[in-house]
């Protein structure tokens, strides 16, 4: 009788935690931490998922209203921000990973920031 089996012995796994030494710079060490930090918030990640719906909820859903109220904005920025919340809703209920739900709040933060700072300015 044949037994397949799934995981492979610790004797014949590959070491993939090698470290090329060409590719220390500076900003790809700096990545590198980024991701080891993302990496280890996996366990937290509901607790991220709940910290970008309130912060965006008392943060930034009211950036539309107070640009187009005292800056005459475009109804454009209104759209960006409700895309930008339901994109952060659906990352964090749909499954995805720590890094894509960190890096669309990210994203989310400096448009955001870019969008107060554009017609502020």
């Amino acid at each position: 009788m044949a037994t397949l089996k799934i995981n492979a012995p610790e004797w014949t796994a590959e070491n993939t935690n090698t470290v090329n030494t060409a590719n220390t710079q500076a900003g790809n060490n700096t990545w590198n931490k980024l991701m080891a930090f993302a990496d280890s918030q996996a366990p937290n990640k509901t607790v991220w998922f709940m910290f970008s719906l309130v912060s965006q909820g008392v943060l930034f859903l009211p950036v539309p209203a107070f640009l187009l109220y005292y800056y005459n904005a475009p109804i454009a920025v209104l759209v960006v921000t409700l895309v930008l919340f339901f994109a952060n809703v659906i990352a964090g209920m749909g499954g995805s990973g720590i890094r894509t739900l960190l890096g669309v709040f990210a994203f989310s933060v400096l448009v955001h920031i870019t969008m107060l700072l554009v017609f502020m300015l």
